[in-house]
């Protein structure tokens, strides 16, 4: 009475009758501010699609990782490749439990198992999204977008997002926007969809020579966060303004790989002269985990390639069995290393003596028991002495988290080989 409303008022509409377009392989955007009616119209829409999978309905058991709830039956490559397809591209994010992550990590993770669960037939319906990404960085919310485009066509899904923000079209590429206007009153515009090769961001971001010391803040967004970087040549960064984006690292390769005399009928093969002169290993390359999935990765390796002037580059990656970067930026793959034989003679001569690698406790074995720093350090040191000078001396420096950490990384690596060659110019 105060304000003059009475308790019985006239009705109100919420959303007027409206005609949406759905077609597989396509994205509907439901635009318009708080209180406009999308989430009406999301709800209208999961009505008369009971088949469709809500995001915001998604549950994590929490004794499993994120990764074993995202897609339970497809491969580890196509689990991997949803999460970072919606943001999740750290290594370490993949194997926490749902309830540590934060509020915009969940949600990523919810949209990765949708998508996940649409993409493996699981599901008749489309995939509804509200509020979809209001709560993330607007760059992160680009990649996001852009990667969300490309996997609705190729997986030929049908995906519903309802967002206050117009600058998600750019990248999303929606087939159908429905703008809302309030009082229940909106528009349907219907889009042709142009593919897009590159994310929104990418023609502002620059590659430019940089150092070591720029990796320092990139080495924690690795998975191979404790390996040594051997004798570095060049560094380039991916720059956005003030701000490093990505990072590659090059660094004189070993003597000797038996996949490269291989690749090159061993014109490699014991001479160092050869390897220091016309080969370079790419030893990193790190992309900030937010943009990840966009093609960024690719794009860096390709365009500095190039630069280094050398006859041949090579690379040894340990997530080239799940991630074809390298082989989209141009190199070749050769082939995949098992488990090093001393890898397995450490492991069960580990076991013999009832120390698990992969247990918490482990490190406090490394720390505490002589012989247990002996087997992982020789492992280590052997690993140091094909890369770096001063093998045994730098391991004799290393703490034992160092040691567990970068031993665990050794015996766990099967490393797909990768190989770059130069063009020979054309006579004139």
């Amino acid at each position: 009475m105060r304000f003059g409303v009475g308790l019985a008022s006239d009705p109100v509409t919420i959303l007027e009758r409206t005609l949406i377009p759905f077609r597989r392989g396509g994205i509907v955007l439901l635009l318009g501010p708080s209180g406009s009616g999308k989430t009406t119209a999301l709800s209208e829409i999961a009505r008369r699609f009971p088949g469709g999978v809500g995001v915001g309905r998604m549950t994590f058991p929490a004794e499993l990782a994120v990764v074993d709830r995202i897609a339970p039956g497809a491969t580890l490559a196509e689990a991997l490749s949803t999460l970072t397809a919606c943001g999740l591209g750290e290594a370490g994010l993949w194997i926490r439990p749902f309830e540590s992550l934060s509020d915009g990590e969940k949600f990523r993770a919810r949209l990765a198992r949708a998508i996940a669960l649409l993409s493996r037939g699981g599901s008749v319906g489309p995939l509804l999204c509200d509020e979809f990404c209001t709560s993330l960085h607007r760059r992160i919310t680009r990649a996001i977008c852009f990667n969300l485009h490309k996997l609705a066509a190729r997986r030929n899904l049908t995906i519903v997002l309802a967002c206050p923000h117009d600058d998600v079209i750019e990248d999303l590429q929606p087939r159908v926007i429905v703008r809302f206007h309030g009082g229940g009153r909106c528009t349907v515009e219907q889009r042709e969809v142009r593919p897009r090769r590159a994310v929104s961001f990418r023609r502002r971001l620059q590659i430019e020579q940089g150092c070591k010391k720029d990796y320092e803040s990139f080495a924690a967004m690795h998975y191979r966060a404790t390996d040594e970087l051997g004798f570095v040549d060049k560094v380039y960064v991916l720059r956005d303004a003030d701000e490093l984006l990505g990072i590659i690292v090059y660094s004189h390769g070993p003597l000797e790989l038996a996949l490269r005399n291989r690749a090159t009928q061993g014109w490699f093969s014991h001479r160092p002269d050869r390897v220091n002169r016309s080969l370079r290993i790419l030893r990193r390359l790190v992309i900030h985990p937010d943009i990840r999935g966009c093609g960024l990765g690719h794009y860096l390796v390709r365009k500095t390639m190039p630069m280094l002037g050398t006859r041949y580059i090579e690379c040894l990656a340990g997530m080239g069995e799940f991630n074809p970067v390298f082989e989209k930026a141009g190199m070749k793959r050769i082939g995949q290393y098992d488990v090093a034989p001393r890898c397995l003679e450490a492991i069960r001569a580990l076991t013999a003596i009832g120390v698990d690698p992969s247990a918490h406790e482990f490190v406090l074995h490394v720390a505490r028991r002589r012989r247990v720093r002996t087997i992982v350090a020789g492992v280590v040191e052997h690993w140091y002495a094909a890369t770096t000078a001063g093998a045994k001396r730098r391991v004799d420096h290393q703490s034992p988290e160092f040691l567990a950490q970068a031993f665990r990384g050794l015996i766990g690596s099967r490393p797909v080989y990768y190989l770059w060659q130069r063009k020979p110019k054309k006579a004139a």
